[in-house]
Protein backbone atom coordinates (compact mmCIF):
# COMPACT_ATOMS: atom_id res chain seq x y z
CA UNK A 1 0.00 0.00 0.00
CA UNK A 2 1.19 3.25 -0.35
CA UNK A 3 2.53 5.33 2.54
CA UNK A 4 1.42 8.86 3.12
CA UNK A 5 3.17 11.01 5.38
CA UNK A 6 2.04 13.04 8.63
CA UNK A 7 2.09 16.12 5.75
CA UNK A 8 -0.38 14.42 3.12
CA UNK A 9 -2.24 13.81 5.71
CA UNK A 10 -2.64 17.35 7.11
CA UNK A 11 -3.48 18.34 3.35
CA UNK A 12 -5.89 16.33 2.86
CA UNK A 13 -7.58 17.15 5.86
CA UNK A 14 -7.78 20.48 5.62
CA UNK A 15 -9.59 19.74 2.06
CA UNK A 16 -11.95 17.62 3.09
CA UNK A 17 -12.63 19.96 6.16
CA UNK A 18 -12.86 23.26 4.34
CA UNK A 19 -9.43 24.54 5.71
CA UNK A 20 -7.58 24.84 2.33
CA UNK A 21 -9.61 27.29 0.66
CA UNK A 22 -12.77 28.55 2.07
CA UNK A 23 -15.57 26.99 -0.05
CA UNK A 24 -18.67 28.74 -1.93
CA UNK A 25 -20.97 26.65 -0.43
CA UNK A 26 -24.37 27.12 1.35
CA UNK A 27 -24.35 26.68 4.98
CA UNK A 28 -26.35 23.71 5.26
CA UNK A 29 -24.15 22.58 2.48
CA UNK A 30 -21.16 23.08 4.49
CA UNK A 31 -22.95 21.69 7.78
CA UNK A 32 -23.55 18.33 5.50
CA UNK A 33 -20.27 17.87 4.07
CA UNK A 34 -18.46 18.08 7.41
CA UNK A 35 -21.33 15.73 8.85
CA UNK A 36 -21.64 17.90 11.51
CA UNK A 37 -20.18 20.32 13.70
CA UNK A 38 -19.64 20.02 17.41
CA UNK A 39 -21.92 22.82 19.42
CA UNK A 40 -21.68 22.11 23.06
CA UNK A 41 -20.38 25.94 23.28
CA UNK A 42 -23.49 27.49 21.30
CA UNK A 43 -21.29 30.52 19.61
CA UNK A 44 -18.27 27.84 18.46
CA UNK A 45 -19.84 26.77 15.33
CA UNK A 46 -20.12 30.10 13.92
CA UNK A 47 -16.00 30.92 14.27
CA UNK A 48 -16.20 27.48 12.21
CA UNK A 49 -18.04 28.16 9.65
CA UNK A 50 -16.12 31.51 9.28
CA UNK A 51 -13.22 29.96 8.86
CA UNK A 52 -14.60 27.36 6.24
CA UNK A 53 -16.94 29.87 3.54
CA UNK A 54 -15.61 32.35 2.27
CA UNK A 55 -19.06 34.38 2.49
CA UNK A 56 -20.58 33.74 5.99
CA UNK A 57 -23.38 35.39 7.40
CA UNK A 58 -24.42 34.42 11.06
CA UNK A 59 -27.92 35.67 10.07
CA UNK A 60 -27.67 32.41 7.44
CA UNK A 61 -27.13 29.96 10.29
CA UNK A 62 -29.98 31.38 12.31
CA UNK A 63 -32.58 31.21 9.77
CA UNK A 64 -31.72 27.56 9.34
CA UNK A 65 -31.98 26.82 13.01
CA UNK A 66 -35.48 28.56 13.34
CA UNK A 67 -36.23 27.28 10.06
CA UNK A 68 -35.71 24.02 10.92
CA UNK A 69 -33.37 22.95 8.50
CA UNK A 70 -30.45 22.57 11.04
CA UNK A 71 -30.64 21.57 14.62
CA UNK A 72 -28.64 21.12 17.62
CA UNK A 73 -28.88 17.68 19.77
CA UNK A 74 -26.87 14.57 21.51
CA UNK A 75 -25.09 12.36 18.90
CA UNK A 76 -21.41 11.87 18.27
CA UNK A 77 -19.47 10.55 21.19
CA UNK A 78 -22.72 12.01 23.44
CA UNK A 79 -21.89 15.36 22.79
CA UNK A 80 -23.92 18.18 21.33
CA UNK A 81 -23.36 18.43 17.49
CA UNK A 82 -25.07 21.07 14.80
CA UNK A 83 -26.43 18.73 12.21
CA UNK A 84 -28.89 19.03 9.30
CA UNK A 85 -32.11 17.36 10.03
CA UNK A 86 -31.47 14.74 7.20
CA UNK A 87 -28.77 13.49 9.14
CA UNK A 88 -29.94 13.70 12.76
CA UNK A 89 -33.19 11.84 11.58
CA UNK A 90 -31.38 9.20 9.82
CA UNK A 91 -28.47 8.53 12.35
CA UNK A 92 -30.13 9.06 15.62
CA UNK A 93 -31.61 5.75 15.94
CA UNK A 94 -27.79 3.99 14.85
CA UNK A 95 -26.15 5.70 18.01
CA UNK A 96 -29.02 4.90 20.43
CA UNK A 97 -26.96 2.06 22.26
CA UNK A 98 -24.08 4.19 22.18
CA UNK A 99 -25.51 7.27 24.12
CA UNK A 100 -27.47 4.61 26.56
CA UNK A 101 -23.83 2.90 27.35
CA UNK A 102 -22.10 6.30 27.85
CA UNK A 103 -24.95 7.64 30.32
CA UNK A 104 -25.35 4.16 32.20
CA UNK A 105 -21.00 4.20 32.42
CA UNK A 106 -21.29 7.63 34.13
CA UNK A 107 -24.75 6.89 36.52
CA UNK A 108 -24.62 3.54 36.34
CA UNK A 109 -25.06 3.17 40.59
CA UNK A 110 -27.53 5.80 40.32
CA UNK A 111 -29.81 4.27 37.45
CA UNK A 112 -29.07 0.62 38.80
CA UNK A 113 -32.10 -1.36 38.59
CA UNK A 114 -34.23 1.19 36.23
CA UNK A 115 -36.62 0.13 33.51
CA UNK A 116 -35.41 2.26 30.49
CA UNK A 117 -38.40 0.85 28.14
CA UNK A 118 -40.43 2.26 31.06
CA UNK A 119 -38.61 5.96 31.62
CA UNK A 120 -38.45 6.21 27.73
CA UNK A 121 -42.16 6.16 27.44
CA UNK A 122 -42.72 7.88 31.03
CA UNK A 123 -40.82 11.00 29.54
CA UNK A 124 -42.19 10.79 26.01
CA UNK A 125 -45.73 11.13 27.17
CA UNK A 126 -44.77 14.45 29.72
CA UNK A 127 -43.13 15.77 25.94
CA UNK A 128 -45.90 14.82 23.96
CA UNK A 129 -47.76 18.18 25.20
CA UNK A 130 -44.77 20.16 22.63
CA UNK A 131 -44.15 22.32 25.58
CA UNK A 132 -40.71 22.50 25.29
CA UNK A 133 -38.83 21.72 28.86
CA UNK A 134 -34.97 22.32 30.45
CA UNK A 135 -33.78 19.01 31.48
CA UNK A 136 -34.47 19.68 34.97
CA UNK A 137 -38.51 20.22 34.36
CA UNK A 138 -38.04 17.21 32.58
CA UNK A 139 -36.57 15.19 35.54
CA UNK A 140 -38.70 16.78 38.00
CA UNK A 141 -41.79 15.65 36.44
CA UNK A 142 -40.68 12.16 36.98
CA UNK A 143 -38.77 12.07 40.20
CA UNK A 144 -41.51 11.06 42.47
CA UNK A 145 -41.80 7.49 40.20
CA UNK A 146 -37.86 7.66 40.02
CA UNK A 147 -36.39 9.26 43.53
CA UNK A 148 -33.85 7.51 43.60
CA UNK A 149 -31.50 8.30 41.09
CA UNK A 150 -31.48 12.19 41.59
CA UNK A 151 -32.39 14.51 38.98
CA UNK A 152 -29.22 14.66 37.18
CA UNK A 153 -28.85 10.99 36.48
CA UNK A 154 -32.25 10.94 35.61
CA UNK A 155 -32.42 14.45 33.50
CA UNK A 156 -29.05 12.61 31.36
CA UNK A 157 -30.25 9.31 30.69
CA UNK A 158 -33.08 10.93 29.47
CA UNK A 159 -32.23 13.61 27.53
CA UNK A 160 -28.93 12.31 26.18
CA UNK A 161 -29.71 8.89 25.59
CA UNK A 162 -33.67 7.71 26.08
CA UNK A 163 -35.56 10.36 24.02
CA UNK A 164 -34.13 11.83 21.05
CA UNK A 165 -34.77 15.58 21.33
CA UNK A 166 -34.03 18.55 19.87
CA UNK A 167 -32.44 22.28 22.14
CA UNK A 168 -34.77 25.15 20.39
CA UNK A 169 -33.59 28.31 19.59
CA UNK A 170 -32.77 31.15 21.05
CA UNK A 171 -29.97 28.53 22.08
CA UNK A 172 -27.48 28.42 19.66
CA UNK A 173 -28.08 31.93 17.91
CA UNK A 174 -25.75 34.34 17.06
CA UNK A 175 -24.91 36.55 19.86
CA UNK A 176 -27.45 35.01 22.08
CA UNK A 177 -27.58 34.04 25.37
CA UNK A 178 -30.27 31.46 26.44
CA UNK A 179 -31.40 28.45 28.50
CA UNK A 180 -31.80 24.68 27.36
CA UNK A 181 -34.77 23.51 26.36
CA UNK A 182 -35.49 20.30 24.52
CA UNK A 183 -38.26 19.14 22.26
CA UNK A 184 -39.07 15.71 20.98
CA UNK A 185 -36.78 15.96 17.51
CA UNK A 186 -39.77 14.05 15.56
CA UNK A 187 -41.97 16.80 16.94
CA UNK A 188 -39.67 20.09 15.67
CA UNK A 189 -39.37 18.33 12.45
CA UNK A 190 -42.34 16.95 11.77
CA UNK A 191 -41.14 13.12 11.15
CA UNK A 192 -40.11 10.06 13.11
CA UNK A 193 -36.69 9.29 13.01
CA UNK A 194 -35.49 6.88 11.02
CA UNK A 195 -35.84 2.83 12.25
CA UNK A 196 -32.92 0.64 11.83
CA UNK A 197 -32.87 -1.71 9.39
CA UNK A 198 -34.83 -4.87 10.10
CA UNK A 199 -32.34 -7.38 8.38
CA UNK A 200 -29.10 -5.86 10.20
CA UNK A 201 -27.56 -5.15 7.04
CA UNK A 202 -26.85 -1.93 8.83
CA UNK A 203 -27.33 0.62 6.06
CA UNK A 204 -27.00 3.30 7.84
CA UNK A 205 -23.57 2.41 9.11
CA UNK A 206 -22.50 2.59 6.24
CA UNK A 207 -23.19 5.73 4.76
CA UNK A 208 -21.44 6.44 8.35
CA UNK A 209 -18.26 5.50 6.86
CA UNK A 210 -18.58 6.69 3.14
CA UNK A 211 -19.70 10.29 5.00
CA UNK A 212 -16.59 10.48 7.24
CA UNK A 213 -14.16 9.25 4.77
CA UNK A 214 -15.43 12.11 2.80
CA UNK A 215 -15.07 14.77 5.77
CA UNK A 216 -11.92 12.98 7.37
CA UNK A 217 -10.24 10.28 5.28
CA UNK A 218 -7.83 8.39 4.50
CA UNK A 219 -8.19 7.16 8.11
CA UNK A 220 -8.01 4.23 10.23
CA UNK A 221 -10.98 2.63 11.92
CA UNK A 222 -9.52 3.69 15.15
CA UNK A 223 -10.44 7.33 14.21
CA UNK A 224 -13.72 6.58 12.47
CA UNK A 225 -14.50 4.96 15.91
CA UNK A 226 -12.65 8.09 17.52
CA UNK A 227 -15.21 10.28 15.51
CA UNK A 228 -18.67 8.88 16.13
CA UNK A 229 -17.90 6.54 19.40
CA UNK A 230 -19.63 3.58 17.85
CA UNK A 231 -17.94 0.45 18.44
CA UNK A 232 -19.97 -1.70 15.76
CA UNK A 233 -18.55 -0.36 12.35
CA UNK A 234 -16.57 -3.50 11.14
CA UNK A 235 -19.24 -5.41 9.49
CA UNK A 236 -20.03 -1.55 7.62
CA UNK A 237 -16.37 -1.35 6.78
CA UNK A 238 -16.42 -4.95 5.46
CA UNK A 239 -19.56 -4.56 3.24
CA UNK A 240 -18.15 -1.49 1.63
CA UNK A 241 -14.27 -2.47 1.44
CA UNK A 242 -14.32 -2.83 -2.19
CA UNK A 243 -15.68 0.48 -2.85
CA UNK A 244 -12.28 2.07 -1.00
CA UNK A 245 -8.77 2.30 -1.13
CA UNK A 246 -6.05 1.55 1.01
CA UNK A 247 -3.09 3.37 2.28
CA UNK A 248 -0.69 3.05 5.25
CA UNK A 249 1.07 5.86 7.46
CA UNK A 250 4.11 6.08 8.59
CA UNK A 251 2.81 3.89 11.41
CA UNK A 252 2.32 1.08 9.73
CA UNK A 253 -1.72 1.67 10.28
CA UNK A 254 -3.73 1.13 7.25
CA UNK A 255 -6.00 4.01 6.08
CA UNK A 256 -9.13 3.77 4.20
CA UNK A 257 -10.61 6.63 1.58
CA UNK A 258 -12.80 6.75 -0.53
CA UNK A 259 -11.26 6.68 -3.91
CA UNK A 260 -11.91 9.88 -5.77
CA UNK A 261 -11.68 12.22 -2.67
CA UNK A 262 -9.09 14.64 -2.90
CA UNK A 263 -5.58 14.21 -1.86
CA UNK A 264 -4.16 17.45 -2.14
CA UNK A 265 0.49 17.58 -2.59
CA UNK A 266 2.30 17.79 0.56
CA UNK A 267 3.47 21.01 -0.45
CA UNK A 268 0.34 22.91 -1.30
CA UNK A 269 0.54 25.93 1.29
CA UNK A 270 -1.65 26.45 3.90
CA UNK A 271 -3.45 29.45 5.14
CA UNK A 272 -3.71 30.79 8.75
CA UNK A 273 -7.25 29.20 10.10
CA UNK A 274 -8.72 30.25 13.16
CA UNK A 275 -10.46 27.11 14.84
CA UNK A 276 -13.40 27.20 17.60
CA UNK A 277 -13.03 25.19 20.62
CA UNK A 278 -14.13 21.39 20.00
CA UNK A 279 -13.37 21.70 16.21
CA UNK A 280 -14.15 18.20 14.74
CA UNK A 281 -10.49 18.68 12.32
CA UNK A 282 -8.90 17.89 15.28
CA UNK A 283 -11.42 15.57 17.33
CA UNK A 284 -12.59 13.91 14.52
CA UNK A 285 -9.07 11.65 14.99
CA UNK A 286 -7.78 8.83 17.86
CA UNK A 287 -4.53 9.36 16.03
CA UNK A 288 -4.19 13.38 16.08
CA UNK A 289 -0.66 13.35 15.20
CA UNK A 290 -1.52 15.11 11.87
CA UNK A 291 -2.48 18.37 12.53
CA UNK A 292 -1.43 18.73 16.59
CA UNK A 293 1.76 17.74 18.42
CA UNK A 294 1.43 15.27 20.68
CA UNK A 295 2.54 17.57 23.33
CA UNK A 296 -0.07 19.70 22.96
CA UNK A 297 -2.49 17.62 22.43
CA UNK A 298 -4.53 18.21 25.73
CA UNK A 299 -5.53 21.54 23.92
CA UNK A 300 -8.21 20.00 21.81
CA UNK A 301 -9.85 18.22 24.70
CA UNK A 302 -9.83 21.33 27.20
CA UNK A 303 -11.73 23.80 25.08
CA UNK A 304 -8.67 26.08 24.04
CA UNK A 305 -9.50 27.86 20.74
CA UNK A 306 -6.48 27.56 18.31
CA UNK A 307 -4.76 28.52 15.33
CA UNK A 308 -3.01 26.63 12.23
CA UNK A 309 -0.29 28.17 11.14
CA UNK A 310 0.88 25.79 7.75
CA UNK A 311 -1.91 23.51 8.48
CA UNK A 312 -1.37 22.77 12.12
CA UNK A 313 -1.78 23.98 15.35
CA UNK A 314 0.64 26.88 16.67
CA UNK A 315 -1.07 29.11 19.04
CA UNK A 316 -4.29 29.36 21.43
CA UNK A 317 -6.62 32.49 20.60
CA UNK A 318 -9.25 34.07 23.03
CA UNK A 319 -11.47 37.16 22.51
CA UNK A 320 -12.13 40.13 24.93
CA UNK A 321 -13.31 43.81 24.52
CA UNK A 322 -13.61 42.80 21.00
CA UNK A 323 -9.83 42.26 20.37
CA UNK A 324 -8.47 38.31 19.51
CA UNK A 325 -5.74 37.68 21.79
CA UNK A 326 -2.71 35.26 20.30
CA UNK A 327 -0.75 33.27 22.16
CA UNK A 328 2.20 31.38 20.36
CA UNK A 329 2.68 27.89 20.87
CA UNK A 330 6.11 28.26 19.33
CA UNK A 331 8.36 31.39 17.35
CA UNK A 332 6.47 32.38 14.31
CA UNK A 333 8.31 33.72 11.36
CA UNK A 334 8.08 37.18 10.37
CA UNK A 335 5.73 35.96 7.09
CA UNK A 336 3.57 33.81 9.83
CA UNK A 337 3.21 36.10 12.35
CA UNK A 338 1.62 38.83 9.40
CA UNK A 339 -0.59 36.02 8.21
CA UNK A 340 -1.61 35.29 12.13
CA UNK A 341 -2.26 38.88 12.80
CA UNK A 342 -4.64 39.42 9.30
CA UNK A 343 -6.32 36.68 10.32
CA UNK A 344 -6.52 37.74 13.76
CA UNK A 345 -8.01 41.32 12.52
CA UNK A 346 -10.36 39.70 9.91
CA UNK A 347 -11.97 37.25 13.00
CA UNK A 348 -12.26 40.76 15.49
CA UNK A 349 -13.94 42.39 12.68
CA UNK A 350 -16.33 39.67 12.50
CA UNK A 351 -16.66 38.78 16.13
CA UNK A 352 -17.93 42.49 17.09
CA UNK A 353 -19.84 43.19 13.74
CA UNK A 354 -17.55 45.15 11.92
CA UNK A 355 -16.72 47.30 14.75
CA UNK A 356 -12.99 46.52 16.07
CA UNK A 357 -10.55 45.01 14.23
CA UNK A 358 -7.98 44.72 17.08
CA UNK A 359 -5.89 41.92 17.06
CA UNK A 360 -2.56 41.19 19.49
CA UNK A 361 -0.34 38.72 19.57
CA UNK A 362 1.92 38.01 22.95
Amino acid sequence: MPVLDTRALNRATLARQLLLDRADLPVADAVGQLCGLQAQEPQEPFVGLWSRLRAFEPAALDDLLTGRRVVRTHLMRRTVHLLTAGDALAWRARHDAMLRQRVLGTYRRELDGVNLGELAAAGRAVLADDEPRSMGELARALADRWPAPGHRALGELLIAALLPVVQLPPRGLWRTKAGVRYLLLSSWLGREIDPLSPDGSDPVGQTLVRRYLAAFGPAASADLRAWCGLAGLPAAVSAIREELVSFRDERGRELLDLPGAPRPDPATPAPVRFLPAFDNAILGYQDRGRIIDDEHRGLSVAGERVVLVDGRVAATWSVEADTVSVTPLRRFSRAERAGVAEQGQALALFLSGNDSDRARIA
